[in-house]
C-alpha cells in the first residue's frame, strides 16, 4: 500500500496522517480532538518548545563541577535540586557531587574492568529547555520543574537553574546518568520527542502557548546546530554562521554553488510532507472542519521550499540579509 504521511508529535503521541490508506471506498481516518487541536496549533504557528542535549563533557568530576559552576554564574545564581534545596555560593558544586555519589560513579567503570578502548560513561546529562523571547521565564521554569519531577523523581538525581540573560528564557538541567536503582539514563530521539511533548503540555497548562512537532512537518529543512555552535549562539559569540557565509559568498563569486549531498532526498521528503498535509485537509473537510482545512492548505502552500544550508545562505546573500565578512577573533 502506498502511503504518504506527516508525522506530528502531540500529547496524544506520534501519529500518522496518510494520503493513500483509507478504511474502504470514500472512508478516511477520523481525526481525534487531540489531533485536531495539534493541527490547529501547528498551522497557526504556535511557538515550538526546544530541548537540547549537550553531548560534550559530563564524563568526569571536573567537567561536572565546571558545568555546575558555569550554570550558577560562579555561585551568583541559585541551583535548585530535586530535594527542593537552593544552593549557591562558593563550593556548592562539591556538595552536589558528594550528595550524588558521583565520585563513586566515576570509579565504578574502572572497578568493573572496562575495556581500555571504550570511553567512560557519562556521570551526568546536560539539558537545556528553551522557549522564544517574550515567554514568561518563571513559567518556563515551572514547566521544567514539573517535567523533571515526573520524569526523574526518585529515579535520577537532578538540579536546575533558570537563565534570563539571553533573549530566549531557558532552563539548564543536570541529571545524574546512573539511576538510584542502578539503571542508566539513555536519551534517544523518541525520548527527546516525548520530553518536548510534555514540556509543551505543561506550558499550556500554565497558559503559555506551546507546541511540539517534528521539524520536517513544519517545512524546516536545515539541521539543528551542534553543541558548541548552539552554546556560542546563546552567548551571542558564534562565528560559525559567518564563516559558512563567507565560504558560500566565495562560491557565488566564482559562479558556482557546490551541490550538497542529500538534496534530492530533501526534495523527496518535502513532496511526501505536502501530500500528507493535503490528506489532513481532506480529512478535516470530511469532518466539517472547513475553516481549519483552509488554514492547513494555506500553511502547506506558504511552506518555504526545501533548501540545503548552503542554498539558504546563498538566498540570504542575494537578498542582502547577511554579510559575508567574518569578524576577527577576539583576543
Amino acid at each position: 500500500m502506498s502511503r504518504t504521511l506527516v508525522s506530528l508529535g502531540g500529547e496524544a503521541g506520534l501519529f500518522e496522517l496518510v494520503s493513500h490508506a483509507r478504511r474502504g471506498p470514500g472512508r478516511r481516518e477520523r481525526l481525534s480532538t487531540a489531533q485536531i487541536d495539534l493541527i490547529a496549533r501547528t498551522v497557526h504557528r504556535t511557538p515550538e518548545v526546544m530541548i537540547k542535549v549537550l553531548t560534550r563533557g559530563g564524563k568526569d568530576l571536573k567537567a561536572v563541577g565546571s558545568h555546575l559552576r558555569y550554570l550558577s554564574r560562579r555561585g551568583e545564581l541559585e541551583i535548585e535540586t530535586d530535594e527542593g534545596q537552593h544552593l549557591s555560593g562558593r563550593g556548592f558544586e562539591k556538595a552536589i557531587i558528594e550528595d550524588w555519589d558521583l565520585d563513586l560513579d566515576e570509579l565504578r567503570p574502572s572497578a568493573q574492568l572496562r575495556p581500555w578502548n571504550r570511553p567512560p560513561p557519562k556521570l551526568a546529562h546536560k539539558l537545556i529547555f528553551s522557549m522564544p523571547p517574550g515567554t514568561p521565564p518563571t513559567k518556563v521554569l515551572e514547566a521544567v520543574r514539573t517535567l523533571a519531577r515526573e520524569e526523574f523523581a526518585l529515579k535520577h538525581r537532578y538540579a536546575m537553574v533558570l537563565h534570563t540573560d539571553e533573549p530566549h528564557p531557558h532552563v539548564h538541567v543536570v541529571v545524574k546518568a546512573l539511576g538510584e536503582n542502578g539503571t542508566r539514563l539513555n536519551i534517544r530521539k523518541d525520548t527527546l520527542q516525548r520530553w518536548r511533548r510534555e514540556f509543551a503540555r505543561h506550558l499550556r497548562a500554565l497558559g503559555v502557548p506551546a507546541n511540539a512537532t517534528e521539524r520536517v512537518g513544519r517545512g524546516i529543512s536545515h539541521k539543528p546546530q551542534k553543541d558548541g555552535i548552539f552554546r556560542a549562539t546563546l552567548r551571542g559569540a558564534s562565528t560559525h554562521d559567518q564563516k559558512r557565509t563567507a565560504t558560500v559568498a566565495r562560491e557565488l563569486r566564482n559562479g558556482a554553488l557546490a551541490t550538497e549531498p542529500g538534496r534530492s532526498q530533501l526534495q523527496a521528503t518535502r513532496r511526501e510532507v505536502l501530500r500528507g498535509w493535503a490528506e489532513v485537509a481532506s480529512s478535516l473537510e470530511a469532518q466539517q472542519e472547513s475553516e481549519l482545512a483552509a488554514a492547513v492548505r494555506k500553511f502547506a502552500r506558504e511552506m518555504p521550499g526545501p533548501m540545503t544550508d548552503q542554498e539558504r545562505i546563498a538566498e540570504q546573500l542575494r537578498r542582502g540579509r547577511t554579510s559575508p565578512r567574518v569578524p576577527e577573533r577576539s583576543r
